[in-house]
């Protein structure tokens, strides 16, 4: 089966001047793991990751120095790149409790994938950014893997983010583009190109693109709510650019409403089921 696919790095910004000292550095280095993140095992140097943090370069090796004695980060001996640590994965070990988003999304995903025959994915907003976490395969003989699970990306830049910006207020999209404004140049796009995507995607009840990140491909997104209305995550189906004419994009846009909405059902009987135990 032949596959499309894309990756890249992203940008954050570092914390504002006036913060304590303390914060600060808390916030760098956070940064840093975030940049870390985004790369994955393909990992970043010292001065990728300079240039992308704002950081100079003595400040960046001193944070890197810190997270990797504390085991947060660690640097491959032959490449001399730096990669997230094992560490991160043990803590996490410690947070037992799985999201229920997934366990109910998944039958869905897998559902309508299997009737549209495109990949399909759920992506999550995690703060400032998107996070892929989980992924179905179609059964058309190409397949645009345009995210892998695990991926992350600056909030704006991928078809999910916009579809999920789309179901926010107006000030709260307007702090999130100022706050990855630096973030976008890597990726070829511009706050005002999103804001307009935006404005599409709001007016339309979807996000939709005829080329996306991925050369040759397409994109089609909705919007999940959490159950206190929150713009929470979104489907995403990505089929090959001569799949996605306007009849089909409707056609893509009505399956995934009608998952988008049992999901969000599902979950406000699952958050109910919670707060009602004794």
């Amino acid at each position: 089966m032949a596959n499309l696919g894309s990756r890249g790095t992203t940008r954050v910004d570092t914390a504002p001047a006036d913060l304590p000292s303390g914060t600060q550095c808390i916030q760098r280095a956070v940064a840093v793991l975030r940049i870390l993140a985004t790369a994955r095992e393909t990992g970043l140097g010292l001065t990728a990751i300079s240039k992308h943090s704002e950081l100079t370069r003595p400040t960046t090796h001193r944070i890197l120095s810190i997270l990797i004695a504390e085991g947060l980060v660690e640097q491959r001996p032959g490449t001399r790149r730096y990669v997230v640590g094992k560490q991160i994965a043990f803590l996490a070990m410690s947070r037992r409790t799985r999201d229920p988003l997934l366990d109910i999304v998944n039958p869905h995903l897998r559902a309508a994938v299997g009737e549209i025959g495109d990949a399909g994915f759920l992506t999550l907003r995690v703060g400032l950014d998107t996070v892929c976490v989980a992924r179905q395969l179609g059964t058309f003989p190409i397949q645009v893997l345009a995210w892998d699970v695990g991926d992350r990306r600056p909030l704006g830049v991928s078809i999910a983010g916009i579809a999920i910006l789309s179901g926010m207020q107006a000030d709260t999209v307007s702090g999130v583009l100022a706050k990855n404004r630096s973030r976008f140049s890597h990726y070829g796009v511009s706050v005002e190109a999103i804001s307009q995507e935006i404005a599409i995607a709001r007016a339309k009840g979807f996000a939709a693109r005829a080329s996306s990140l991925t050369p040759g491909a397409g994109a089609v997104s909705v919007l999940i709510r959490s159950p206190g209305g929150a713009a929470h995550a979104a489907l995403t189906i990505t089929p090959i650019s001569r799949r996605l004419s306007p009849k089909r994009t409707e056609e893509i846009v009505t399956r995934l409403r009608m998952s988008a909405e049992a999901i969000e059902l599902e979950l406000r009987k699952a958050t109910a089921s919670r707060t009602t135990r004794p």
